[in-house]
């Protein structure tokens, strides 16, 4: 989902992976038994090498679903996705977005 590569020795679907970023940390995700019960203890956001709106559908094409529009007619704003387990993030405009905001 980030578009960055999982570890060598991690594949898709495993119960723990890591995704490698350009730079600075390691995200680490691993699954838990328990089903969700309440508000997620971490808010994830994401700012998108392509458009904000070309990140959401790319997103949804892979199995998230729109949980609330936060987008506005002048172009900022964000969307929060849900994982297919419920978890929400957000997907923030992208560097190109924000730079077309400004010019």
């Amino acid at each position: 989902m980030t578009g960055r590569p999982l570890h060598p020795e991690d594949e898709p679907g495993d119960p723990e992976v890591q995704v490698l970023l350009a730079e600075g940390p390691v995200l680490h995700f691993n699954q838990v038994p328990e089903a969700k019960t309440i508000k997620n203890r971490i808010h994830l956001c994401l700012r998108p090498e392509v458009s904000r709106d070309q990140e959401v559908e790319r997103l949804l094409g892979l199995g998230t679903t729109f949980v609330a529009d936060h987008r506005n007619p002048d172009g900022s704003g964000w969307a929060v996705l849900a994982d297919p387990e419920g978890n929400e993030f957000c997907v923030l405009r992208s560097e190109s977005d924000r730079a077309a905001m400004t010019s």
